[in-house]
C-alpha cells in the first residue's frame, strides 16, 4: 500500500486483499462464500477509496464470493491525511471429509507449481528499499519491461487461484496445497508436509518473471534469501500422487493456470523440509 499511495495507484491493492484471504482458504479445499473489509485513514479521498473498493468487488469477483459489507474509518492523527489502511477477513465452506490436510502426502508424491503474476503482494518492505536505492520514480518506465511503469509492474495483482484449485480439488487426486506468501517456497511448503517428508524444489522447471531478477541484481540479494522473500515466480503448489499428474494438470490448465512440474516428495531424514536444487545463483543466468 506504501507503493500504491506514493504512487496514486489505488485500483489493484483491494484485489491483493481478497486474494490474501481467499488463497488462503481454498488451499483447505473450502470455497470462499464471502467477503468483509476494513478501510482507515486520515482523510478519506473519495476518488481513491472508489478505486480500492473497485479492486476487492473485483477480488470477490474472481474468487467467486459476496462483498457483504464493510467499514470505513475516518482517523486524523491516527494516519497521514493520505494515508490509509486495509484490512479483511473471508468465510469459505467445504466438507469436513473433504479438508485437504497434506497428510496422505508421501515419498514419490509430485510438486505442481503454478504460476504466479508477478510479485504478489509480499517482501514490499525490501523491494521499496531497493527502488529508494536505485533512485528510480515509481512513474518511470520498469526497468525489466518498458512497456510498463514500475508502479504497474510491482502493483500486478495477487493472482487468484480459487476456481482453479477447486477444479484440481473436485479429481479427488489433489494431496495438499500451499499458498506461496510470505516466506516464499522455503517457509510455505513445510506447512502440509508430514513430519517425515521433504520436498525438492529444481529451480530450472519454471520461468522466472523478469522483476526477480531485476531486484535480485539491483538490491544484491543473496539466491538464498530471495527464496525465503518472494514466491519467485510459484504462486501456489500441489501435491499429488505420480499417477494423478495429468488429470490435475489438465483440470488446472482448463481453469487457465500455467503448471510445472517442479519437484518431488522424498523422505526427510535430517535435512531440511525443503530443498532447492539450480538455485545457488539463478537470477544471473
Amino acid at each position: 500500500m506504501k507503493v500504491a499511495i506514493e504512487a496514486s495507484r489505488h485500483d489493484t491493492v483491494g484485489i491483493d486483499l481478497v486474494a490474501m484471504c481467499v488463497n488462503d482458504l481454498v488451499v483447505q479445499g473450502a470455497e470462499p462464500l464471502f467477503f468483509l473489509d476494513y478501510l482507515a485513514t486520515g482523510r478519506l479521498d473519495v476518488a481513491a477509496a472508489t478505486e480500492v473498493v473497485t479492486g476487492i468487488a473485483e477480488g470477490c469477483r474472481q474468487a467467486g464470493c459476496a462483498l457483504i459489507g464493510g467499514e470505513t474509518a475516518e482517523m486524523p492523527g491516527f494516519y497521514g491525511a493520505d494515508d490509509y489502511d486495509l484490512a479483511g477477513f473471508a468465510v469459505g465452506a467445504v466438507e469436513r471429509d473433504a479438508v485437504i490436510t497434506g497428510e496422505t502426502i508421501a515419498t514419490g508424491d509430485v510438486v505442481l507449481g503454478l504460476a504466479a503474476d508477478g510479485i504478489h503482494s509480499n517482501g514490499f518492505s525490501l523491494v521499496r528499499r531497493i527502488v529508494a536505492e536505485t533512485g528510480l520514480a515509481y512513474t518511470e518506465p520498469a526497468p525489466f519491461d518498458e512497456s510498463e511503469t514500475l508502479a504497474a509492474a510491482l502493483l500486478r495483482p495477487t493472482r487468484i487461484y480459487v476456481k482453479s484449485c477447486l477444479a484440481a480439488a473436485r479429481t479427488g487426486a489433489v494431496k495438499g496445497l500451499a499458498h506461496i506468501t510470505g516466506g516464499g517456497l522455503v517457509d510455505n511448503i513445510p506447512r502440509i508436509l508430514p513430519p517425515e517428508m521433504a520436498a525438492e524444489i529444481d529451480g530450472d522447471t519454471w520461468q522466472r518473471p523478469a522483476v526477480f531478477s531485476w531486484l535480485a541484481i539491483s538490491g544484491g540479494v543473496e539466491p538464498a534469501e530471495m527464496a525465503r522473500t518472494f514466491n519467485c515466480g510459484i504462486g501456489m503448489i500441489v501435491v499429488v500422487d505420480q499417477d494423478q499428474v495429468d488429470a490435475v494438470t489438465a483440470a488446472l490448465s482448463d481453469a487457465g493456470e500455467s503448471v510445472s512440474r517442479i519437484g518431488r516428495i522424498v523422505p526427510r531424514g535430517d535435512g531440511p523440509a525443503v530443498t532447492l536444487d539450480n538455485w545457488k545463483d539463478p537470477w544471473r543466468a
